[in-house]
C-alpha cells in the first residue's frame, strides 16, 4: 500500500527504513505529495487547503512540521513503499513501524501495526501516476460532507427584483406592469399557500378525531380492551332497583302463584319471625311457565311488596367469549346483594346460564359460570337474607344440581290465565284507555282461549290504535273484535285481487268447514268465517270453545279431524275430483297430527292398545306398519264422515257459500241465521 507520512520520519526511523526510502527516492521526487488524497475523497483539495485543515485539527503536528523541513521533497508530505522479500510475507506478515499510522496518513513517533509490501503493481502505479498528473479543478469531485464543511460559511446570493428586470431585458414601459403582476402573483401564491396550510390543518384535525374515535371504538371491543371494558348487563345487575310502585295488585290472573310467593314476602319483611322458630326459607324460587304469563312481574311484585332492593340480571348477560367473565359477574352480583341484604336477585331466562353441564372439547371452560352459581347459592359461604328468583320457559333444560333442595328448591308454576284470569287482565288494561262503558270484558275473554297476559295487553293496544285510525272517541267492542281477529287470523289483505273463480272455491271450502263444525256434536262452536285473505291464507274459519278445555275426549279429537276434512270434501263435491286445490294442505297437517297423537301417545287405538310410541324409528318394522295403518284408518273414516254430512246438508252448504261471497265475513250469529234459513238483509 502507498502511505503518506511527514518528512521528519526519515530522521526518526530505523536504518532499514532509511535505505528503503533512499532506494525509492527517485520515484518520490517524480510524484506529488497530494497524490493519495483521492483515497480520502479529498483529491479536489489543494495541499495548502489540506495543510490548513490538518493545522486546525492537529496543531501539535503542524508545529513539528514547521520545525523540520522536508529533505525528499519541497512538499510537506512524502511517500514510502515498504517491501518484504516475498509475496507471502508481504500479504500475511506485518512489521512494527515506529510511527502512528492512519490507514493513509502516518504521524511520527507512535508505534502502530503496519502491513508490509514487497512489490508494486503496474496497475496501481499507473493509477497513482494519473492521479498525480490530473490537474486540480476547482469544480472537481468532492464528497458531500466535505463540501458542506468547506462551504458552510458561504451565503446564498439572492436576486432582487431590479436585477431580475435588468437580466430579463424588460422595457421601461413594461416594468411597472411586471412589478404589479409579480406582486399579485406573489400575494396569490401566499394566499394559496395559506389555504393549503389551512386545509392540511383541517385534514390533520379530522384524522386526529377519527383516530381518537377509532381508539375509543377499539377500547369497547372485547378483543382489545378486556381489562377496561364494562357492559350494561353487568352494571344493571350490580345496581339495585327499588320496586315500590309494583305490588301484587298489579299481577292479575295468577292467584295461586301470588299465594305461594306471599310467604317469601313475609320473610323479607320480618325475617326474625321465621328464625326464632328455627325455620329456613327456601333460598331459591323457580318460576316456570310459558312466555308472557307474568313471571318477571311476579318477581318485581315480591320486591315491591317487601320494599327491598331488587337486583335484575338476564342469563345471557353473564357468559361471554372470555374465560372467567361469567363467574366473575356471578361473584360481583352476589357480593353486592349480600352487602344490601335482605334483597331479591331475579335471574331471567335462567336456562341460558344454568343449562345442563356437558363435556365438550370445544368449550372446556363453559361450566365455570354455572359452577360459580351453584357455589354461591349453596356453598360454604352463606347468603342469609338473599332470595334468588329464577324464571325459565324450559325447566327440563336446567341442570339437576341447580334445582335440587337447597338451591332452587321451590318451584312455582305460572300458567296461562283461564277465563276468570283473562277477564281480570282485560279489565285492568281497559281501565288505562278510553273504552265504551257497554263493553264487557267477559265476551272478549271467552273468545281468547290460550291468550297470555302479554297477548291480552297487545289486543287492547291494537284496539286502541284501530279506534284512533278510524277517528273514534273511544274503543268499542267492534275494535276489540277486530284486534282479536287480527291476532288469531292475521291482518286483512284487502289489496289482494282474487278472481271470481278462486273466490267461489274459497267460499265453498270455508263453508264446508263451517257446516261440519256446526252439525258435529262434539266440535267447538264457530266464532267467525271469512273469505277475506288474512296472513298466508285466502280464508279462515275461527272456532272457540265456550269454556277452557283442560283435556279433550276421543270424540272431540275426532270432531276436530272431521272439521279439518270438510274443506277438501266440499271442493270435491261441488267442483269434482279434477278441480280440487292445494288449499287443504294445512288442514291435512292438523288432522294427521291429531291421528298420530291418538295412536302413538294417547292410547286410543284398539290394535296397539294403551302403549306409547315416542320414537317410531326404534320400533320394529311390523309395529311401524301397524301404526301407519291405524293412522290411515282414522283419517279415512274422518274423510267419509265429513262427506256424508256435507251431502246431507247440501242446501245449507250452498246458502252459506253464497252469503260469504256477498258479505265476505260472517260471525257466529249470522252463520246460525243463514243455516236456519233466515235473511241477513238487516245487516
Amino acid at each position: 500500500h502507498v502511505k503518506l507520512f511527514c518528512s521528519s520520519v526519515g530522521s526518526s526511523s530505523s536504518a532499514t527504513v532509511k535505505r528503503r526510502e533512499q532506494a525509492s527516492e527517485q520515484d518520490l521526487e517524480s510524484t506529488e505529495a497530494a497524490w493519495c488524497l483521492r483515497d480520502l475523497g479529498l483529491s479536489d483539495l489543494g495541499v495548502q487547503q489540506l495543510d490548513e485543515l490538518v493545522a486546525g485539527a492537529l496543531p501539535h503536528l503542524s508545529q513539528q512540521r514547521a520545525a523540520s523541513t522536508s529533505i525528499l521533497s519541497p512538499r510537506a508530505w512524502s511517500v514510502s513503499h515498504c517491501s518484504t522479500p516475498s509475496f507471502f510475507r508481504n500479504k500475511h506478515f506485518i512489521s512494527i513501524f515506529p510511527s502512528i499510522c492512519h490507514p493513509f496518513v502516518c504521524f511520527p513517533f507512535c508505534p502502530v501495526w503496519l502491513q508490509s509490501r514487497g512489490f508494486k503493481t503496474l496497475r496501481k502505479h499507473k493509477r497513482l501516476q494519473e492521479s498525480f498528473e490530473r490537474p486540480m479543478e476547482p469544480g472537481g469531485f468532492t464528497p458531500s460532507f466535505m463540501k458542506g464543511f468547506l462551504t458552510r460559511d458561504k451565503g446564498l446570493e439572492v436576486e432582487n427584483l431590479n436585477k431580475l428586470l435588468k437580466n430579463k431585458n424588460i422595457p421601461e414601459g413594461q416594468q411597472d406592469s411586471f412589478k404589479t403582476g409579480f406582486a399579485e402573483g406573489f400575494l396569490k401564491s401566499q394566499a394559496l399557500t395559506q389555504r393549503t396550510q389551512d386545509s392540511l390543518r383541517r385534514t390533520r384535525l379530522v384524522l386526529l378525531v377519527l383516530f381518537l374515535a377509532g381508539l375509543y371504538g377499539l377500547s369497547k371491543t372485547p378483543f382489545l380492551s378486556v381489562r377496561f371494558r364494562t357492559t350494561s348487563g353487568l352494571d344493571s345487575a350490580v345496581d339495585p332497583v327499588q320496586m315500590k310502585n309494583v305490588t301484587f295488585e298489579h299481577v292479575k290472573g295468577a292467584e295461586e302463584a301470588k299465594n305461594e310467593l306471599q310467604e317469601v314476602v313475609e320473610f323479607l319483611r320480618s325475617p326474625e319471625k321465621f328464625t326464632v322458630l328455627g325455620g329456613k326459607l327456601p333460598k331459591g324460587i323457580l318460576l316456570v311457565g310459558p312466555p308472557g304469563t307474568g313471571k318477571t312481574l311476579l318477581a318485581r311484585a315480591v320486591a315491591g311488596e317487601a320494599d327491598v332492593p331488587f337486583y335484575y340480571a338476564s342469563g345471557s348477560e353473564f357468559d361471554e367469549m372470555f374465560v372467567g367473565v361469567g363467574a366473575s359477574r356471578i361473584r360481583n352480583l352476589f357480593r353486592e346483594a349480600k352487602a344490601n341484604a335482605p334483597c331479591v336477585i331475579f335471574i331471567d331466562e335462567l336456562d341460558s346460564v344454568g343449562g345442563k353441564r356437558i363435556e365438550s372439547p370445544m368449550h372446556p371452560y363453559s361450566r365455570q359460570t354455572i359452577n360459580q352459581l351453584l357455589a354461591e347459592m349453596d356453598g360454604f359461604k352463606t347468603n342469609e337474607g338473599v332470595i334468588i328468583i329464577g324464571a325459565t320457559n324450559f325447566p327440563e333444560a336446567l341442570d339437576n344440581a341447580l334445582i335440587r333442595p337447597g338451591r332452587f328448591d321451590m318451584q312455582v308454576t305460572v300458567p296461562k290465565p283461564d277465563v276468570k284470569g283473562r277477564t281480570e287482565i282485560l279489565n285492568w288494561y281497559l281501565k288505562k284507555i278510553k273504552v265504551d262503558p257497554n263493553v264487557q270484558a267477559g265476551i272478549i275473554a271467552r273468545g281468547t282461549v290460550g291468550f297470555s297476559g302479554a297477548d291480552l295487553e297487545n289486543l287492547v293496544n291494537q284496539a286502541a290504535l284501530k279506534a284512533a285510525v278510524d277517528g273514534k272517541d273511544m274503543v268499542t267492542l267492534k275494535e276489540l273484535e277486530f284486534a282479536k281477529d287480527k291476532i288469531l287470523m292475521g291482518p286483512e289483505r284487502r289489496s289482494v285481487e282474487i278472481d271470481q273463480k278462486n273466490k267461489e272455491i274459497t267460499a265453498y271450502h270455508e263453508s264446508g268447514h263451517a257446516i261440519v263444525a256446526y252439525y258435529t256434536k262434539d266440535a267447538m262452536p264457530i266464532n267467525k268465517a271469512t273469505i277475506m285473505p288474512r296472513g298466508p291464507t285466502l280464508g279462515h274459519v275461527s272456532m272457540l270453545p265456550d269454556d277452557d278445555r283442560w283435556s279433550e275426549t276421543r270424540a272431540q279429537l275426532l270432531a276436530q279431524m272431521d272439521v279439518s276434512m270438510g274443506g277438501r270434501v266440499a271442493e270435491e263435491i261441488i267442483f269434482g275430483n279434477e278441480f280440487i286445490t292445494t288449499g287443504a294442505s294445512s288442514d291435512f297437517d292438523a288432522a294427521t297430527k291429531i291421528a298420530k297423537m291418538m295412536v302413538t301417545r294417547f292410547g286410543m287405538c284398539e290394535k296397539l292398545g294403551v302403549m306409547t310410541y315416542t320414537d317410531q324409528t326404534k320400533q320394529s318394522p311390523e309395529t311401524q306398519a301397524v301404526i301407519e295403518q291405524e293412522i290411515r284408518k282414522l283419517l279415512k273414516d274422518s274423510y267419509e264422515r265429513a262427506r256424508a254430512l256435507l251431502k246431507s246438508h247440501a242446501k245449507e252448504h250452498k246458502s252459506l257459500a253464497i252469503a260469504l261471497l256477498q258479505y265476505e265475513t260472517l260471525d257466529a250469529k249470522e252463520i246460525k241465521m243463514i243455516l236456519e234459513g233466515k235473511s241477513l238483509e238487516t245487516r
